[in-house]
């Protein structure tokens, strides 16, 4: 008779962990996949990206204005957000090897 009552809370304390999980996952999810509490991003000014400091990725490292990109042509400027990210990786040799070969 006293295993019963036993049963009766450890099926409570499962059905808890499970709802607990559960409500985590969906939170989690939730968050991965929106801005929720991200900044919202600000347009950038042109003062504000002639004064932003550029290196080169060649074999000679210079740092450079971008404002010096386009005091004589236009310019097509490609920003990756998260460098590190192994999509983004790809995608910058990609467009680093059609520089290398629209250029050399």
């Amino acid at each position: 008779m006293s295993s019963l009552p036993d049963l009766e809370l450890f099926t409570m304390g499962m059905w808890s962990i499970g709802l607990g999980a559960v409500g985590v996952a969906v939170t989690g999810i939730l968050l991965a996949n929106t801005d929720l509490f991200l900044s919202k991003p600000e347009a950038a000014s042109l003062e504000f990206l002639e004064t932003t400091e550029l290196k080169s990725l060649g074999e000679e490292e210079r740092t450079f204005k971008a404002g010096e990109l386009w005091k004589k042509n236009g310019a097509v400027i490609m920003a990756v957000r998260r460098p590190g990210c192994f999509l983004c990786r790809e995608v910058l040799q990609w467009v680093w090897g059609l520089i290398q070969r629209v250029l050399l």
